[in-house]
């Protein structure tokens, strides 16, 4: 990753937008986004760039083009207009604001859009994820130590699904603590629709909800796997309460792994086939969780 680039004071109104620019990019993506970056040294260096040395950069003609003619600067001057009708926050990699957790991952996104209050970014947060079917001992378990571990000064990220993701979150609330929601749809997309309650909810008691993804994007099968690095990478650990052999809670815990967070995991009885991811975890070497003291 590109190392942070001081910016200047006049600079600030369009940063944002250039920031955005890259994220709406036809054909770019945020992996060659990043390379570009470390291609140039600097966001403002890329959109001073000649289409030749855009095209010397080895992305797609499409995108190369949207840069160079100004397109990827209307779309995100677009986008900005939409976030400020909407009351929504864009943090960028090189804000101050940043979760500076998440801003250490190998792959952090360029743009965070928020709602809520921003400060519950930088208080220390755990990761609660689980399975979408839960048995009643999971959503209790869930509900339990995350108002325990909300009640002591732990925010809990998790990503609003149904099931334990949504104990997670009612939780905290319960406990009068913090939470944070990380979306896999744009952050004016609650999803599922039953949770709209629930949002309200994590936002009228101070927490925040977050996503990379641009406004009005849709419930996309292949965004959630994505956000889930987002889920750990802003956490000091994540705690698994019930997940199968194959889940998404699995992809997070790998990422968890990879970014040298801490795992945490509450057994389950073994007959129940969501009890096969945090008792494999426990035997591989992740904590035991019973009470909020564990973690």
């Amino acid at each position: 990753m590109a190392s942070a680039v001081p910016i200047p004071s006049e600079a600030l109104q369009t940063y944002p937008q250039q920031w955005l620019a890259l994220l709406l990019t036809p054909g770019l993506g945020p992996t060659r986004a990043r390379r570009m970056l470390e291609r140039f040294g600097s966001v403002d260096h890329i959109f001073q760039a000649s289409l030749t040395e855009l095209e010397a950069a080895s992305i797609p003609a499409v995108s190369a083009q949207s840069l160079a003619t100004g397109k990827s600067m209307e779309l995100a001057g677009e986008e900005l207009a939409r976030t400020a009708a909407l009351n929504i926050k864009i943090l960028t990699l090189d804000d101050p604001q940043y979760p500076q957790r998440l801003r250490e991952i190998y792959d952090p996104p360029l743009v965070l859009y928020v709602r809520g209050d921003l400060t519950v970014l930088a208080q220390p947060s755990i990761a609660v994820v689980g399975t979408r079917h839960p048995s009643p001992y999971g959503l209790g378990m869930a509900e339990r130590l995350c108002a325990d571990l909300a009640a002591r000064g732990l925010a809990i990220a998790s990503g609003m699904a149904r099931g334990i993701d949504s104990a997670a979150h009612r939780g905290a609330i319960a406990g009068r603590g913090k939470t944070i929601a990380v979306f896999g749809t744009g952050i004016d997309v609650i999803y599922p629709r039953e949770n709209q309650r629930l949002s309200e909810q994590i936002l009228a008691t101070g927490g925040a909800q977050v996503s990379e993804f641009p406004i009005s994007t849709f419930a996309a099968p292949q965004n959630f796997p994505i956000r889930n690095r987002i889920i750990s990478g802003m956490s000091v650990g994540v705690l698994v309460i019930e997940a199968g052999e194959y889940s998404g809670t699995r992809i997070t815990a790998r990422c968890a792994l990879e970014q040298n967070r801490e795992i945490f995991a509450v057994p389950g009885n073994v007959t129940n086939r969501n009890s096969w991811g945090p008792n494999t975890l426990i035997k591989q070497g992740a904590k035991l969780v019973a009470t909020w003291e564990d973690v």
